[in-house]
């Protein structure tokens, strides 16, 4: 069971209450609503869209759907983006009448090789008719707000124009900013985590106090951060090229002489049966609630890895074993499996079953190459960097003019290494744009 450890409580902010599911829990201000949920033992979150299994977060990062929640009547919202606030009113999705006891769920055994609802009752075009309208009604995301959107209430729009955009903020992206910032530049640092940081926070090698400290540098430095803002897409027709950025209480157009892609790289899972389970989370994850959240999220943990992420294994078995769980580590290789339904249980592997409460998977990062190929930017595919990574030359600029890029998104460096490549490439690119 995951449990919240002492070595952090200074740090958790205000305690406050929050209802998932109509019962009230006790979370604190600097807690994700998932970090909070899992620390409380709420552990299902909502239901898959067309099975109806159960799931709850993978990567805590924003970037996979298994936390989808309704808050405040809003759906869709992702509970592991969406801070605590004192009488939050979270639901589940895409369930009946919970994501906890979803009666729905019987789909995942009805039809337990699969269902394509376009196959089904074709004998009669009256009763394939309206099969097809059970199956949408019972399938979706959610349900509409609750209230429609005024055009009062849409986000306004400002304008920002800098020497130097910095895209992610993590180790490579804080130190690029830094560098750029130290030579004169202005600088604007654009982060979709609730706070900078990135791998700094889930790696216990550096501990949260690393993410802080070089958080507060970038803004010494005179880097205008934007937390919680996401780039949503570059757009080269409008003047000259702008990045929109989409941020809680506005929304940006970005203007920039010279472009800094540090966005880093993508949780992903890996391939063994069952892997889709609540309780199979990306080892970053794992050490994000560890480190940023102070939860240890179970007693007995798992942790599938595959080779080239063996010293980041090494270093959050270690911690994990420190805060008091026992830990087994297996290949990738040796894994056939994870066993249970509501929440895992096991690991079969070709040795035996290995009984745990928790499964992390340790595996390459994929590189979150996305907006800077809209920029034109070359890409390639490199298995050992875990996918589509930017090519970038020896100063680390991309095959786009103006436009560079560091740390993990050019290929799996983890969190020392890229701060050091993103203090390099934020340093030749306030040399480029000259003084």
């Amino acid at each position: 069971m995951a449990r919240r450890l002492p070595v952090l409580d200074a740090a958790r902010g205000e305690a406050v209450e929050i209802r998932i599911a109509n019962e009230s829990i006790r979370a604190f201000g600097n807690e994700s609503i998932a970090a909070a949920a899992l620390a409380s033992g709420t552990r299902v979150l909502s239901r898959s869209l067309k099975y109806h299994r159960p799931r709850t977060f993978f990567c805590l990062e924003g970037h996979c759907s298994g936390c989808l929640v309704r808050l405040g009547g809003v759906p869709n919202l992702r509970a592991c983006q969406a801070p605590c606030t004192a009488g939050a009113e979270i639901e589940g999705q895409n369930a009946f009448p919970s994501a906890e006891v979803d009666l729905l769920g019987a789909v995942d055994f009805l039809f337990s090789r699969g269902l394509d609802h376009h196959t089904l009752m074709t004998g009669s075009s009256v009763l394939n008719k309206l099969a097809n309208k059970v199956v949408r009604q019972l399938s979706g995301l959610g349900r509409l707000p609750q209230s429609p959107v005024s055009a009062s209430e849409l986000p306004e729009v400002a304008e920002r124009a800098v020497d130097v955009c910095v895209i992610g903020g993590g180790p490579a992206g804080l130190a690029a900013a830094i560098a750029a910032a130290q030579r004169g530049k202005r600088t604007l640092l654009v982060d979709d985590q609730l706070r900078p940081g990135g791998s700094l926070r889930a790696d216990p090698r550096s501990g949260r106090d690393r993410a802080e400290t070089t958080w507060a540098a970038a803004i010494d430095a005179g880097v205008e951060v934007l937390a919680r803002s996401t780039a949503i897409g570059f757009f080269p027709e409008d003047d000259g090229g702008v990045l929109a950025i989409s941020s809680p209480e506005r929304l940006y157009r970005v203007h920039a002489r010279a472009w800094i892609w540090a966005t880093g790289g993508y949780a992903v899972n890996l391939p063994f049966q069952e892997n889709d389970r609540p309780g199979v989370i990306a080892a970053r994850a794992v050490g994000r609630l560890l480190v940023e959240h102070g939860i240890l999220a179970g007693d007995k943990v798992c942790i599938v890895e595959v080779p080239q992420v063996a010293r980041d294994a090494e270093a959050l078995a270690a911690a994990l074993d420190h805060a008091g769980a026992e830990v087994v580590r297996v290949a990738l290789a040796d894994t056939l499996g994870a066993r249970g339904r509501s929440w895992v249980n096991g690991v079969d592997t070709k040795k035996g079953r290995v009984d745990c409460d928790l499964v992390a998977v340790a595996a390459i990062p994929s590189p979150a190459s996305e907006g800077a190929r809209q920029q034109g930017c070359k890409v390639t595919l490199d298995p050992d960097a875990g996918g589509f990574r930017i090519v970038v030359d020896e100063a680390g600029q991309t095959s786009t003019a103006n436009v560079w890029a560091c740390g993990d998104v050019t290929g799996y460096m983890g969190p020392a290494r890229a701060a050091t490549d993103g203090a390099r490439v934020g340093a030749n690119v306030a040399a480029s744009l000259g003084g």
